[in-house]
């Protein structure tokens, strides 16, 4: 099998290509972005969450649902919120 020719070019090459018009990004995220600084990586570590949420089918009743959604955009997450305030005042 051959293998194709691949270039690699640093942010800078191609943030210079793109204002030539040698570079067009298919997406915006393909922009070319800032650099990194030297040393950026040396410290990180990988942060796995210690679980993951449980997704629950939950029969509410119409007016509980209807005030949390009368709220707007979010109503899953203040009911989540609600949830999460009860069980710590029951836990103490």
């Amino acid at each position: 099998m051959k293998e194709k020719h691949i270039e690699r070019y640093s942010q800078d090459e191609l943030r210079k290509m793109y204002e030539r018009g040698d570079y067009v990004p298919i997406s915006e995220k393909d922009l070319p972005g800032e650099e990194l600084p030297e040393g950026f990586w040396e410290d990180a570590q990988v942060v796995f969450p210690e679980e993951r949420p449980t997704s629950v089918r939950l029969n509410l009743d119409p007016e509980v649902f209807a005030f949390f959604k009368s709220q707007g955009k979010g109503h899953i997450t203040r009911m989540q919120n609600v949830l999460k305030a009860y069980v710590r005042a029951h836990t103490k």
